[in-house]
């Protein structure tokens, strides 16, 4: 049993993350929903993320009282259905950031293909116990690695290339590494908790473990905050009720003109 003391403190901290990964991933969907120059098969892909994330800020306070409370209080289906959810949601991001992975790749290591081959965006991947952890963990990441690394190896052998190309060549290369960051992020939150999850520890470890892979979730759109101009752009925009004002959606955030 806890004290009222450590029950209130926890339920401010839940409460608080979950409205810090709503928000600033509703944030970055309205952004990318709105504004007709983000609408790019890499962007679509950032927003499928958020909203993986967003969903995730969601189901966080009803997690948190499988944590914190002594019971579950909402029944037997809703507890096999929010398992479920659960992992599609997990699923869902991992899923995501391997689409991130594969589009990368190919706008880097094969620019000249990119269009032809990148136009739509997909979700892959699920979970259960050990096949969860195998296939929706580990061969997802070794594979995300690998292309990272091919990435970055082809980026490197063409840095002079790319120095004399225009803009376009420069930001495929600094969204690489904006997505690597990403996926970096991803992989600190939660092989930890894996690497428990299969070894004899104790249950509040793991409690702890599993809110530093919630944390994820409202830590991506801080990523974007810091590598992406526009990004910060569109909150202003947001924020200010601008994109409610005639033709919003045409305005050229990169470079602040309307068309």
């Amino acid at each position: 049993m806890r004290s009222r003391y450590e029950y209130n403190i926890m339920y401010v901290f839940v409460s608080l993350l979950s409205a810090w990964t709503v928000f600033l991933n509703l944030l970055v969907i309205v952004s990318i929903s709105h504004f007709k120059k983000l609408h790019t098969p890499t962007n679509l892909i950032i927003l499928s993320l958020a909203v993986a994330d967003l969903l995730m800020g969601l189901v966080m306070p009803i997690d948190a009282t499988r944590h914190i409370e002594t019971c579950w209080y909402f029944g037997d289906t809703f507890c096999k259905l929010f398992i479920i959810i659960l992992g599609l949601v997990f699923s869902a991001s991992l899923s995501n950031l391997v689409l991130i992975a594969v589009d990368r790749y190919v706008a880097v290591c094969h620019p000249l293909q990119y269009p032809q081959k990148i136009t739509t965006t997909k979700t892959l991947g699920f979970a259960w116990g050990v096949i969860d952890l195998f296939m929706s963990f580990i061969f997802p990441c070794t594979f995300i690695i690998t292309l990272y690394l091919r990435i970055f190896y082809v980026a490197h052998q063409q840095v002079k290339v790319i120095n004399s190309l225009m803009n376009g060549g420069k930001s495929e290369s600094k969204a690489a590494l904006t997505l690597g960051i990403i996926v970096t992020v991803y992989l600190l939150c939660f092989i930890p908790y894996y690497i428990c999850s299969i070894s004899v520890i104790s249950s509040t470890t793991i409690n702890l473990l599993t809110w530093v892979v919630y944390t994820n979730s409202g830590l991506n759109p801080l990523v974007y905050a810091l590598f992406y101009p526009w990004f910060k752009k569109t909150i202003k925009h947001i924020l200010t009720l601008k994109i409610f004002q005639p033709a919003s959606s045409l305005v050229d955030i990169f470079t602040e003109h309307q068309y």
